[in-house]
């Protein structure tokens, strides 16, 4: 079992998740704003999700970490690595509620977690599943250095598959 990191960047914290966090999560989830993820959700999907973000932890060794901005303990979103049966390989995926967006918040708290991946987990490669008309993350996931794989396995057969460090 992996113990849950706290990382810390210039302008965030990411943390371990608590139950606190499940209002602003499900408002998000039950959006319009989660059709990039699937979405929106029920309440029943969501919670699965949100439980099932802390549970990789103990399961795979990784899992989700709650971004807050470190000057005022701010809750600005979710960045995480999801493992396990829905997932044909481990992905980076991040999520940030309406408030943060295009501040730099999720590039920031991404980058940290692969930094983690790479050199505490060892891990040899990372994806990131991405909605083609999710132009946003995209190119997020291009800023982190990641190329597009059209041999990688998903679990949309429309999501592009994004390579990070292969």
């Amino acid at each position: 079992m992996t113990a849950i990191p706290t990382l810390i960047t210039k302008r965030l914290l990411l943390r371990p998740m608590s139950v606190d966090d499940w209002e602003p999560y499900s408002a998000l989830m039950l959006s319009e704003r989660a059709r990039y993820m699937g979405g929106p959700f029920s309440v029943r999907a969501a919670w699965g999700m949100f439980c099932a973000d802390h549970a990789q932890w103990d399961l795979f060794g990784a899992g989700a970490l709650m971004l807050e901005e470190r000057n005022n303990g701010i809750l600005l979103g979710q960045v995480g690595i999801n493992s396990g049966p829905l997932f044909p390989e481990q992905e980076i995926g991040w999520l940030v509620f309406p408030e943060a967006e295009g501040r730099g918040y999720a590039f920031e708290a991404a980058f940290a977690l692969l930094h983690w991946a790479k050199n505490v987990r060892r891990l040899q490669t990372l994806v990131s599943y991405v909605d083609p008309q999710n132009d946003r993350s995209r190119r997020l996931a291009e800023r982190l250095g990641a190329t597009l794989d059209g041999n990688a396995p998903r679990p949309d057969p429309t999501d592009l598959v994004y390579r990070h460090f292969a």
